[in-house]
C-alpha cells in the first residue's frame, strides 16, 4: 500500500534540534495538573546530577517587572534515570492554594540556573467559555514537521487552557533522543499551556511478554492519581470548568477500566464529558479491533451519553457523527462523537465505513474545541490554517444532543490521491 512505503520514508530523516545532554540548566519543562485547576498547576522539568537544590518560585503577575516579591519557594520532588543521553534528574512541584482566575509568573532551577519566568492563569471558579486543543499521534519527524502543527495550534488559540495528546508521542518509546524533539518542538508551549497525554503503543517496549510503559512516562509527566491501580499518569480524570476529561489507557486493564469509568461517570457533576485514548474504537485504515474496546467501553460511553471521544492510533482523520448502533447506523440527535486524528507527519489510507462524516488522508491536523454553558464548536484545522472540519453540538433539555454541520473552508475531501505532489515522467 502507498501509504506505508510514504511512512516508511520518514524513519530515515531525523533531526536532532539541541543536544539531548541534560544539564544543571532546566529543560524539558511542562505544566500539568494533579488537583484543582482553580487553585493549583504542576510543572515538571530535566536536569543533569549535579543539581542538588532543586526549587520552583510562583508570585501573582502583573505589568511591573518587580512582580517577583513576595515569592513561594517550593522544594521540588526528584527522581533519577539514566539513558543514552545521560544520566539526569526529573523533579515536579504542584502549586497549591492559589486563586482562581488569577494570572501568575513561575520559575524552575536550583538558585544558581533558573528557567526563565513563564506565566500561567489558574482556571475560573465560575462558568466562562473555554478552549481546547486536541492533537492525534505526532510520532515521526518530530522536530522537523510536528513543530509546525502544535505551533499553528498555539498561534490558533493562543489562550488554550490545555492540550490533549491521544499517545504516540514519539516512535521508539526509550529513545531520548526522540523525547528531546518532541519537547523541542513545543517549547515553550509546553510550559506556559497544561498537556493531558495518554500513552499509545508505541510508549510501550514490547522486550517482554507484557508490554512495558517506556520508563521515562512518568518522570516526564506528572498528572492525577485517580484512575486504575497499576495505571498511574496514564489513566485518569480533571474537571476543569463545566466540563470533565477523562484519560483511558487502551494498551491494557481495559476491563477494568470500565468498572473505573462507570463509577466516574455515575458521579460526574459537569454537563460535558470528554473521553480520549490512543487506540480507535473503530478502525479507520480496515484494521482488526483492538482490544475489545467497542464492547468494554462504548455501552457506557452511550449509558452516560459522553460528549466527545477523541481518538489517535490509524494516522488519518475522520469523524463520525455518532455511533449509537455500532458502525451501520447514523443519527443526527444521538449520542457521542467519535474523532480520529494526526497531528504528525507519518500518514495511512482511510478504509471508509458508513459511520465517517469526514475523512482526510495524507493531512497534519489540529483540533480547536470551545466550550460552552450548552453549546460546543469543534474545529479541525490543517498545519496550513484551514478549518477542514467543523460542526456544533448543542445541549438539549431531556433529549440527546443536537449536531449542527458548519461550513468548512476545505470542502474537497483530501486524500492521497489528490494531495501528493505529481512527478514528471
Amino acid at each position: 500500500m502507498f501509504c506505508k512505503c510514504w511512512s516508511q520514508n520518514l524513519e530515515t530523516t531525523l533531526v536532532s534540534p539541541v543536544n539531548a545532554t541534560p544539564s544543571p540548566r532546566p529543560d524539558r519543562i511542562i505544566l500539568s495538573w494533579v488537583s484543582d485547576p482553580t487553585q493549583s498547576f504542576t510543572v515538571t522539568w530535566r536536569t543533569d546530577n549535579s543539581v542538588k537544590t532543586p526549587r520552583a518560585e510562583v508570585a501573582e503577575s502583573n505589568a511591573s517587572p518587580y512582580f517577583t516579591s513576595p515569592t513561594q519557594v517550593i522544594p521540588a520532588s526528584t527522581e533519577s534515570i539514566k539513558t543514552e543521553s545521560g544520566a539526569a534528574l526529573y523533579h515536579h512541584v504542584n502549586f497549591t492554594k492559589l486563586k482562581p482566575n488569577t494570572l501568575y509568573a513561575y520559575r524552575v532551577g536550583d538558585g544558581t540556573y533558573w528557567s526563565e519566568w513563564y506565566q500561567y492563569k489558574t482556571a475560573n471558579n465560575q462558568p466562562e467559555p473555554f478552549s481546547f486543543i486536541y492533537l492525534g499521534d505526532a510520532q515521526n519527524e518530530l522536530f522537523s514537521l510536528w513543530s509546525r502543527t502544535i505551533r499553528a495550534a498555539y498561534a490558533s488559540a493562543p489562550q488554550a487552557k490545555f492540550m490533549v495528546h491521544t499517545g504516540d508521542l514519539i516512535n521508539h518509546a526509550e529513545t531520548d533522543a526522540e523525547w528531546q524533539e518532541w519537547f523541542a518542538a513545543g517549547s515553550f508551549i509546553h510550559a506556559t499551556i497544561p498537556s493531558l497525554p495518554c500513552p499509545g503503543n508505541h510508549e510501550y517496549t514490547r522486550t517482554l511478554a507484557i508490554p512495558t510503559l517506556t520508563r521515562l512516562w512518568q518522570p516526564q509527566f506528572t498528572l492525577p492519581a485517580n484512575g486504575v491501580k497499576g495505571l498511574e499518569d496514564t489513566n485518569y480524570y480533571v474537571d476543569y470548568q463545566n466540563a470533565r476529561i477523562i484519560s483511558l489507557n487502551s494498551m491494557m486493564h481495559v476491563p477494568a477500566q470500565a468498572d473505573w469509568l462507570e463509577k466516574v461517570l455515575q458521579h460526574n457533576p459537569q454537563p460535558w464529558t470528554f473521553v480520549f485514548f490512543h487506540y480507535p474504537v473503530f478502525s479507520t485504515s480496515g484494521r482488526s479491533e483492538i482490544n475489545n474496546l467497542a464492547k468494554y467501553w462504548k455501552p457506557i460511553f452511550d449509558k452516560y451519553k459522553v460528549d466527545l471521544v477523541m481518538q489517535g492510533h490509524e494516522h488519518n482523520y475522520a469523524r463520525g457523527i455518532n455511533l449509537p448502533r455500532r458502525v451501520t447506523y447514523k443519527d443526527k440527535e444521538a449520542g457521542t462523537v467519535y474523532v480520529v486524528s494526526v497531528s504528525g507527519p507519518k500518514m495511512y489510507e482511510v478504509k471508509s465505513k458508513p459511520w465517517m462524516e469526514r475523512i482526510a488522508e495524507n493531512t497534519q491536523l489540529y483540533q480547536v474545541i470551545t466550550v460552552e454553558s450548552d453549546r460546543l464548536l469543534y474545529q479541525s484545522i490543517t498545519v496550513t490554517g484551514e478549518v477542514y472540519d467543523t460542526f456544533e453540538l448543542r445541549k438539549q433539555a431531556g433529549k440527546p444532543n443536537k449536531i449542527v454541520e458548519l461550513k468548512a473552508d476545505v470542502t474537497t475531501e483530501r486524500h492521497f490521491n489528490n494531495t501528493l505532489p505529481k512527478l514528471d515522467k
